[in-house]
């Protein structure tokens, strides 16, 4: 078993397993925050609960277990690369010989490319029963809320690597500027779809980190956005004043 302690992620351990013993666990998980919080750490320790015989612990310390398979950058590597998702379809479509729980650990998510986002979203769709993915992200910059999904994730990812725009060092208010000044609220379907998502994640990151803005100031623009999409009105017009009130510091 690990050497290290979890410091602060006790109760997410806990609820995990509980979820877990009640057959209630999601069966995709992300994990987001500063690289070094104890992300790994939490997943790794939620391992040794799941699977808890001496022989498991050993086999999961040496990231050998049969049940669980890790993928993350290679050293030598720039991105997560399209082979390494292939091999988690491979996992995923092979039967389990002790018929027990597998566990995909994709850590690094900040570093796929295109293809693999592209690959990793088709396997994520519809993963095979018993089967969990856990998805490690790690980005100081962009900052993820509890509402996000793995799902939004990756295909933030693959927006993002479309459009050549950095997933380290990308602010979310550096991707509503690059959309509202390429239009694509109105142009991509995945901006279309998740407009509400990403202003959320603006004011989780200005209302609760920076603290520059004001519930009431979230208020009044969502009620705007209510209302364009309601009554069909011009985006342009929205996404100019939110541009100009609260992005052009």
């Amino acid at each position: 078993m690990s050497e290290y302690k979890l410091i602060g992620h006790e109760t997410y351990l806990e609820k995990f397993v509980t979820l877990y013993e009640n057959n209630e666990l999601p069966n995709k998980i992300l994990l987001s925050g500063k690289k070094g919080i104890g992300k790994s750490l939490l997943t790794e320790k939620f391992l040794y609960k799941i699977f808890n015989s001496n022989n498991d612990n050993e086999l999961i310390k040496n990231k050998s277990h049969p049940n669980i398979l890790n993928i993350k950058k290679n050293n030598d590597k720039k991105n997560i690369e399209i082979d390494q998702i292939r091999e988690i379809i491979k996992f995923t479509n092979q039967s389990s010989f002790n018929n027990k729980s597998r566990f995909i650990i994709l850590d690094d998510v900040e570093f796929l490319n295109i293809n693999s986002s592209n690959a990793l979203l088709k396997n994520l769709e519809e993963p095979n029963e018993n089967v969990f993915f856990i998805l490690i992200f790690n980005s100081e910059k962009f900052l993820i809320n509890y509402y996000s999904t793995p799902f939004f994730l990756i295909s933030l990812i693959n927006y993002m690597n479309e459009f050549e725009l950095s997933v380290s060092e990308t602010t979310v208010d550096d991707l509503l500027v690059n959309l509202i000044n390429n239009k694509h609220y109105i142009k991509q379907e995945f901006i279309r779809d998740n407009l509400n998502m990403i202003i959320e994640l603006f004011f989780y990151k200005h209302i609760n980190t920076t603290k520059k803005l004001s519930y009431k100031v979230k208020e009044y623009y969502y009620s705007k956005l209510s209302n364009v999409k309601k009554f069909n009105l011009d985006y342009e017009t929205f996404f100019l004043e939110f541009k100009d009130k609260l992005l052009s510091e």
